[in-house]
């Protein structure tokens, strides 16, 4: 792709994501999150691909009905209380339907089918901006609004942990598995809205942190499936040993970064008198955790002398640069001892 359409589109996503976090009005929010799709939507076709054209296509109409329900909702509730202002969200109604909305737009279960589909058409660099940039702005809107309808909240929270867990287990599709992934880290985040903002804001920076570690693992690979995984020993035999205790942190084992948000997470629901939800959620934290050790069992015991699945790979030197994926890599398993500091900034 051209440099000054890639720098064009870049800056149009930083904008349209900008936008949003400054608006305090629905319209200019709207506006926000349309020139985030507009933007991206280029860098998801530039691999004239008939697969990366249909997941374009199937993000397009996803996010065009998200947004239109958004506008819908956003007007009906200026109808009903004379207010345009996100903060001044007071009517049931326009407030699940915006809640539903951006659960679409984020791909919160039961409005997540989308979301691996999308993500298994792209490339790995695509995939990465779609799972972490693209949370940001209707994430914004959604700590804003503070949703007042507790159950619908835990309701999809609950869902989205389930499905992510459940969904990943017969997976072969690295993409894939980050989906759903994604789908299981976005209903923890949910599930403790409404009890702590703060708190899901730490969860979702703790998510961006692994999630772009990760990809980037599978970039310097060149990985997309479990059998690809098999012979990265070949090629980095550190990454490889460093890259299962970074599946192991996204899975929420301690001693690693990913343990936090869910300790924390535990801790808080059990505050709020809702131990049965708080163990559901546990539970199904189990099922993600099954998936992730399988990625690191192909990563790491079935190295030769085994007969490989995948085909050997050229053992050509990298030209990507690896100080992204170092940081983030310290960062994704070294983070946790820090948990007295953002329990205290949480306070604050």
């Amino acid at each position: 792709m051209n440099p000054y359409i890639l720098a064009t589109l870049l800056f149009g996503l930083g904008l349209g994501t900008t936008i949003t976090f400054a608006s305090s009005h629905w319209l200019l929010a709207w506006m926000g999150l349309e020139m985030n799709t507009l933007a991206i939507i280029p860098l998801m076709t530039q691999h004239h691909h008939p697969r990366a054209v249909e997941a374009t296509i199937k993000y397009f109409l996803t996010q065009a009905t998200a947004a239109a329900m958004l506008l819908f909702a956003s007007t009906t509730n200026a109808w009903l209380t004379g207010q345009w202002d996100i903060q001044q969200m007071s009517h049931p109604l326009p407030v699940t339907m915006i809640t539903l909305a951006l659960a679409l737009k984020i791909g919160l279960a039961p409005t997540h089918s989308w979301l691996p589909e999308v993500l298994q058409g792209l490339d790995l660099t695509t995939g990465l901006i779609l799972s972490t940039w693209q949370k940001l702005a209707p994430f914004a809107l959604l700590l804003q609004i503070q949703p007042t309808n507790s159950t619908i909240l835990i309701i999809l929270g609950l869902t989205s942990t389930l499905v992510g867990g459940w969904g990943g287990l017969n997976q072969t599709q690295l993409r894939k598995i980050l989906a759903y992934s994604s789908i299981a880290h976005l209903g923890w985040m949910i599930l403790v809205l409404q009890f702590s903002p703060s708190l899901t804001l730490l969860t979702l920076l703790t998510y961006l942190i692994m999630t772009f570690s990760t990809f980037l693992v599978f970039k310097l690979n060149k990985s997309t499936n479990i059998n690809a995984l098999a012979t990265s020993w070949a090629k980095a035999p550190a990454l490889t040993s460093l890259a299962p205790l970074v599946l192991l942190s996204l899975g929420g084992l301690p001693p690693l970064t990913g343990f936090m948000p869910k300790w924390l997470i535990l801790q808080e629901l059990t505050k709020q008198d809702l131990a049965p939800t708080a163990t559901l959620a546990a539970l199904t934290a189990l099922l993600s955790l099954y998936f992730y050790l399988r990625l690191s069992y192909a990563m790491t015991l079935t190295i030769s002398p085994n007969n490989l699945a995948g085909t050997t790979p050229w053992r050509l030197p990298s030209s990507q640069l690896t100080l992204p994926l170092a940081i983030s890599t310290v960062a994704t398993l070294l983070l946790l001892p820090l948990t007295p500091a953002a329990m205290a900034l949480l306070t604050l």
